[in-house]
């Protein structure tokens, strides 16, 4: 999960502007989120440094390589047929993470379902939902140009949410406001309390360990949200949510004494990623700006850096 997110993150960045998940699906995202991504996925032709993205990282996110499988299996094709994608990942107290994909396009459930029909594949009953086999998935249309899919089981938690047999995310105010904040954006995100602690440790790396009680500043952290664009060059913005201005100050001197420490051991290229990073702290937020131009981000994505973090 942690790989599909962060090349989805890095793959369907474009100037165009993306739209907020569909209203239909909204209601089944649980409260419990994990981690939202929405996509412009229509616009990926329109970026040469996108599409070099995607070619090299498809590898690494191998349940978004079979939802694109998936797709074309019912006669759906991702760059054709897609407008927007969102992934959406949440917890369940007793399988952990699970995962559901919503694709809205110009395709029509009327088609697919006909194509169904004419090939002898009956649909099940889940509730009010008819779900239809998907390769390794199973899927469910919640309009004509909108749907649902993923493992079975996920899909069925999200249904359930759906149905009112567990909270959306409505009912959590910390994620939705996020998510106001960023589903314009071409490419956004927003991740949980534990999904940022986890990442800003990962980012902080040896100067989190240079902090006696670091484990009381990580629980000040609450969530995060962040987009890309490819509209002049290369553009990354990352807001952290924390409980106060004192947090926000801490973690900013943090996140800049990593990027120092990573600089001594960096490439020239790498240098040069990091020179392009700027760290600061706005009130209770801590705010990470990348941009660079197409050709410095293309000789990043080569270095043992991009490697490693694509991982």
């Amino acid at each position: 999960m942690k790989k599909c997110c962060f090349a989805m993150l890095l793959v369907w960045a474009s100037a165009a502007m993306a739209m907020p998940i569909a209203s239909s699906a909204r209601a089944l995202v649980p409260s419990e989120i994990q981690q939202l991504i929405g996509v412009d996925y229509s616009a990926i032709k329109d970026s040469p440094t996108a599409q070099q993205l995607k070619d090299q990282l498809m590898t690494l996110a191998p349940d978004l390589k079979n939802a694109e499988d998936s797709l074309k299996g019912i006669g759906i094709d991702a760059e054709r047929d897609v407008s927007q994608l969102d992934v959406v990942a949440f917890r369940t107290t007793k399988v952990g993470i699970q995962q559901v994909f919503v694709a809205q396009g110009s395709f029509s459930a009327k088609a697919v379902v006909k194509k169904m029909k004419l090939k002898k594949v009956a649909p099940t009953k889940y509730g009010t939902a008819s779900l239809y086999p998907m390769g390794n998935y199973e899927m469910t249309f919640l309009d004509d140009n909108t749907m649902v899919f993923g493992p079975e089981a996920s899909l069925k938690s999200a249904l359930d949410t759906q149905a009112g047999k567990r909270t959306a995310l409505d009912s959590n105010p910390t994620m939705a406001d996020q998510m106001t904040s960023v589903d314009n954006a071409a490419v956004w995100s927003i991740l949980d309390q534990q999904g940022t602690q986890a990442m800003m440790l990962s980012f902080l790396g040896e100067a989190a360990s240079k902090v006696a009680d670091y484990d009381t500043v990580k629980k000040r952290v609450l969530a995060s949200h962040y987009a890309m664009s490819f509209q002049s060059g290369v553009n990354f913005d990352m807001t952290v949510l924390t409980s106060d201005s004192l947090t926000a100050g801490t973690l900013s001197s943090l996140a800049k004494a990593g990027i120092l420490y990573k600089k001594m051991s960096a490439s020239a290229v790498e240098k040069t990623a990091f020179d392009a990073t700027t760290v600061d702290s706005d009130g209770s937020n801590l705010m990470i700006h990348f941009k660079t131009d197409d050709q410095k981000f293309q000789a990043l994505m080569k270095s043992p850096l991009f490697q490693a973090v694509s991982r």
